[in-house]
């Protein structure tokens, strides 16, 4: 009998854990080693533009709307600022952080612009693949503590490293537009497939009792509650409890969680998992509003006591997706950093 997309993602989760990432070993030193040759290689005009201080509001400053639409514009250095080699130190920085699954994610949402580009007749936003930004808060070390992020449309991938010890990898931001590909030669591409396909199965296996905690409204919001706020709240209802699945439910919340935690590497990822473990299953919660099948606009989100998974795909009739991932406390790794700077103070 064919597997489930549920039991096949569990299976490859479970390869993922043996098999690694594109990078095998310390993710901190991996890192400050790639950033370090990134801006080895810049000017001292671009360099300065990439650099920013590790106590500062820039760090804050994510996004993941179109560059025109944000106020004051992005921080960081232009891939449209780079050469071809500056550019390629600029994705093996990307790569030193993201699992293979996540790395391609990243691409192909970058890809995607191009895709606007060709299919948008009006021409008000420049949709180039390479309008994405590198910034760098501190001095990359091995051992240090600094941070970095990689951002454009649809996509904001951020790191913090504490002491050389810890990586915090929020906040996380994936989109799709569109969310699958209807002409060309990517035509069929979806690139949030499974984030998508993996809670409609979950919610389609609920009962009658389990849909009235789980789903708290009919009409999806438009978008991610959370948006790109600089702290991401509780959200209520708060859904259907982890202990109120069945074993099948349960593996299903499971491999949806790790389609998001593991868009970084397995180290950082095995982390946060062996986190959200120590606080309890049993205390995470999923909630659902709006249609059930493919191409009606729908949302979702997973909360734990420190996490939370958001979903939402309504705009461009449910073929627009935003799929993001917060930690409440631990955005930027404010909650860790908070503690060193103390330490460092005394």
């Amino acid at each position: 009998m064919k597997k489930s997309l549920i039991a096949r993602c569990v299976t490859l989760a479970g390869v993922a854990l043996i098999s690694g990432n594109l990078f095998a070993g310390d993710p901190a030193a991996e890192m400050a080693e790639a950033a370090n040759k990134f801006l080895a290689s810049l000017k001292a005009d671009q360099k300065a533009k990439a650099s920013y201080p590790l106590k500062g509001e820039d760090r804050y400053r994510w996004h993941f709307i179109p560059t025109e639409m944000v106020k004051g514009g992005r921080t960081g250095l232009s891939m449209i600022d780079m050469d071809a080699k500056q550019r390629d130190l600029a994705k093996a920085l990307l790569k030193s952080a993201t699992s293979g699954t996540g790395y391609k994610k990243a691409t192909q949402i970058m890809m995607l612009e191009g895709i606007l580009r060709a299919s948008e007749k009006n021409g008000k936003l420049d949709r180039n693949p390479i309008l994405y930004f590198v910034s760098i808060f501190g001095e990359p070390s091995a051992t240090g503590t600094w941070a970095w992020r990689y951002e454009g449309h649809h996509l904001s991938m951020a790191f913090t490293v504490i002491d050389g010890k810890t990586v915090v990898s929020t906040p996380s931001f994936m989109g799709s537009n569109p969310a699958e590909v209807t002409s060309g030669k990517s035509k069929g591409l979806r690139v949030l497939a499974k984030e998508e396909d993996l809670a409609r199965e979950l919610v389609k296996s609920l009962d009658a009792s389990q849909r009235e905690l789980a789903v708290f409204d009919k009409k999806a919001p438009r978008d991610i509650l959370s948006g790109a706020n600089r702290k991401a709240e509780e959200l209520a209802p708060k859904g259907l409890g982890f202990g109120k699945l069945n074993a099948q439910q349960k593996k299903a919340l499971q491999a949806l969680v790790r389609e998001y935690v593991f868009r970084s590497r397995t180290e950082v990822a095995k982390a946060d998992l062996a986190n959200i473990a120590k606080e309890g299953w049993d205390k995470v919660h999923f909630a659902w509003a709006g249609g059930f099948e493919k191409g009606e606009g729908h949302y979702y989100r997973i909360q734990g006591p420190s996490f939370m998974l958001e979903y939402a795909n309504t705009q461009n009739d449910a073929h627009h997706v935003h799929a993001a991932w917060r930690e409440f406390h631990g955005d930027y790794g404010d909650d860790l950093l908070a503690k060193h700077f103390a330490n460092d103070h005394k």
